[in-house]
């Protein structure tokens, strides 16, 4: 069976993709990553979603990116937005304050190192 590295943060989305990926024949490590988030609570589900799901190898890496990007992800005092209106959204193009610069291209790129050295 050919490998697939899966990021994994332990939210619905990254579950269902390991989960897509396993069902179609990969051999699955699992990389949750440790970015400087406040909640913890994604990092346990990862753990829980990597044993049920029978992944191989489920790594966790820290990589805290707080010190350069400021989020309501990261960063005590700013609120992470909840129960808002249409209009309380934002216009297109406004930044939400759970952006995290550049986070998804460094998690990229961590798995992309992975799989690289599993071949």
């Amino acid at each position: 069976m050919p490998d697939a590295v899966v990021l994994l943060s332990g939210g619905l989305d990254s579950s269902t993709a390991l989960a897509v990926a396993r069902d179609a024949g990969f051999t699955c490590h699992a990389l949750t990553v440790r970015y400087g988030q406040l909640h913890e609570v994604e990092l346990a589900a990862s753990r829980r979603v990597a044993a049920a799901l029978g992944v191989i190898d489920h790594r966790v890496v820290e990589v805290d990116l707080s010190p350069l990007a400021s989020s309501a992800l990261t960063t005590r005092g700013i609120a992470v937005p909840k129960d808002r209106s249409l209009d309380e959204i934002g216009a297109p193009g406004d930044v939400p304050s759970t952006y995290v610069p550049a986070r998804n291209t460094v998690l990229l790129s961590l798995a992309l190192a992975w799989a690289e050295s599993l071949g």
